[in-house]
């Protein structure tokens, strides 16, 4: 299963997922530069991606907590979502996300 990560320089990547991964660990594992700071428990933002707008009905929208983590970010956008709170399952293969400024360790 594949996902393109664009990341804030620009660069693309597309990297192989496991379908037992959230998408946070699969950008680790692929050695992507996101911070992901707390490892996934949302209690920070630094997994903040862009999801491509096509791809929001698959992925869905942010719950509450999510939601209000989303808001302390100055790059949050209509189509922001925390990778740690996205599963990744194959319905999501192609899925496009753009990894945001607060988010990448570079």
């Amino acid at each position: 299963m594949k996902i393109v990560v664009t990341l804030p320089d620009n660069a693309v990547h597309e990297v192989t997922a496991g379908s037992a991964s959230s998408l946070m660990e699969t950008l680790r594992n692929a050695g992507l530069p996101i911070r992901a700071e707390c490892g996934g428990a949302m209690a920070c933002a630094t997994c903040h991606v862009a999801i491509d707008p096509g791809w929001m009905d698959k992925v869905g929208r942010p719950g509450g907590e999510e939601s209000d983590l989303l808001d302390n970010s100055d790059y949050r956008m209509e189509f922001s979502r925390l990778a740690c709170q996205i599963k990744v399952k194959e319905t999501l293969d192609g899925l496009r996300v753009t990894l945001q400024l607060d988010a990448f360790e570079g």
